[in-house]
């Protein structure tokens, strides 16, 4: 290599490797061979039509799966949490706040605190500061999808998992949970499922098409939009399938 040319950019170190993955419920096989990277501090969609793999394969990240009796597994999911991290860890502290933090850090201030942080970040405080004991149905749809966004932050989570996160808002709803993600993907990874295309385009760096159970193409979102190298990607994208 010229001496005068930069090294080639290492790629992004991954926070989730999964690796030849599959999954059955009962006979019935959901994934198959799933093999794939979710690289630190970006945002990956999982796009697709209805009952392509979607919902299970998030749902396998986070082990909702293994909560049913007809679901067996093969093959590898690893998560990776970054070295330094790059925010503080602090344990749950909704379900394991007495057992887990130190008595100095139970205060009342303390918990303030940490309430006026995640709502601020989600930009939900000027909204609720005078509503703190209300109940969260009688908040709008588009806050209280960002109210659940809002209660995760506190447990400083590597990766966040969206699923259908704006299916039920308006459009300035969608504009505003969809610029949240934005704000916040330099500290969080999100993996985003979602039957919008557009909202795949908008808000995604990289972008994975499924298809049947399998993982048809894996890329940034841009290439995978622009000049998809499986054809049964380009029917899907151009609205030709699906």
């Amino acid at each position: 290599m010229p001496a005068n040319l930069p090294p080639p950019a290492a790629a992004p170190e991954p926070c989730v490797r999964v690796r030849d993955y599959s999954l059955w419920y009962g006979d019935f096989q959901a994934l198959k061979n799933i093999t794939c990277d979710f690289p630190y501090r970006r945002v990956t969609a999982l796009i697709g039509p209805s009952g392509c793999g979607k919902t299970t394969m998030l749902r396998s990240l986070n082990r909702i799966n293994e909560r049913y009796g007809n679901v067996r597994t093969s093959g590898r999911i690893v998560f990776q949490r970054p070295n330094p991290l790059p925010i503080p860890i602090r344990d749950n502290i909704v379900f394991g706040l007495r057992s887990h933090l130190p008595a100095r850090e139970l205060s009342k201030s303390f918990l303030d605190e940490v309430v006026e942080s995640a709502l601020r970040q989600t930009g939900l405080w000027d909204a609720l500061k005078d509503r703190l004991a209300h109940g969260a149905t009688e908040l709008t749809l588009e806050q209280q999808q960002r109210l659940c966004i809002a209660r995760l932050l506190p447990l400083k989570p590597a990766v966040i998992l969206m699923d259908e996160p704006c299916s039920a808002l308006d459009a300035e709803g969608i504009g505003h949970v969809e610029a949240l993600v934005d704000s916040l993907k330099d500290t969080y990874t999100f993996l985003i499922v979602t039957h919008s295309m557009a909202q795949a385009r908008r808000v995604s760096d990289d972008c994975i098409y499924m298809l049947m159970g399998e993982l048809v193409e894996h890329r940034p979102t841009a290439d995978l939009f622009g000049s998809p190298h499986d054809p049964r990607t380009a029917m899907y994208v151009e609205g030709r399938y699906g």
